[in-house]
């Protein structure tokens, strides 16, 4: 992280050239990098000591058991402080590419302690943080809150009870990430929470949030997901058999 956008663009173009590595996102905001570390693991993380809010090493405490952390700073005195929390390694700026890659393959060589390494937490997490098209900004979606996702070509549209978010993600991706027990794909364009289905007409999906404005009053049910979603409602239909 780093408060100057240029920082994060040359880390990005980095991590880019660097085949072991795959960039999960990032953020000036210290805040939200707690939210992402806490909503998904992260291997790796390149922190900047100085940040709004909280500084790095103030960050790095909070963290240190959920993640690798690689300090990069134009200041060196920090050095040692870095090291007694448990630094991976050291950036001074500004960063040549063969430096950079020497710690990333530290990092790559180097295991988690078994003490230190990710735990999930004893409840899935019910959330998800989501970039949107405002730059840097993040939104906290709850599960119980998604009424149906819709794909949008390059990116997908989350309804809520609320809202409509629209963010930079893959049905796929985002379909991975929601509980298979609360939601699932329909069509190849929607995804849908399972408790807010009121009916099913045909290859037509009522649902409840109707009243909703925004909310659309049925989504279509694909050829392709309908023996699967079937399937999965089964256990819940009544009825005599045929």
């Amino acid at each position: 992280m780093d408060d100057e956008q240029s920082a994060i663009d040359i880390l990005r173009t980095f991590i880019e050239k660097t085949p072991f590595l795959a960039l999960v996102g990032t953020t000036t905001n210290p805040l939200e990098a707690l939210g992402i570390l806490q909503s998904q693991p992260v291997d790796l993380l390149f922190l900047d000591i100085h940040m709004p809010q909280l500084s790095g090493l103030d960050l790095m405490r909070l963290v240190t058991e959920k993640t690798r952390i690689v300090l990069t700073t134009a200041y060196s005195e920090f050095a040692v402080e870095s090291f007694e929390l448990n630094a991976l390694d050291y950036l001074l700026k500004p960063i040549a590419f063969e430096r950079f890659l020497k710690a990333a393959q530290k990092a790559l060589n180097t295991s988690i302690e078994p003490s230190l390494q990710w735990r999930p937490a004893e409840k899935a997490a019910d959330y998800v943080f989501v970039k949107t098209e405002s730059k840097g900004k993040m939104i906290k979606v709850n599960f119980d809150e998604i009424i149906y996702v819709e794909g949008m070509k390059n990116y997908v549209s989350i309804q809520t009870s609320e809202e409509q978010i629209v963010t930079l993600l893959n049905m796929k991706d985002l379909e991975n990430r929601l509980p298979a027990k609360q939601f699932m794909r329909v069509h190849k364009s929607y995804l849908v929470a399972l408790d807010e289905i009121r009916a099913v007409d045909g290859n037509q999906i009522l649902l409840k949030g109707i009243k909703t404005k925004g909310v659309k009053a049925c989504i279509p049910l694909g050829d392709t997901y309908r023996n699967a979603f079937f399937e999965a409602l089964q256990e819940k239909v009544m009825g005599s058999k045929k």
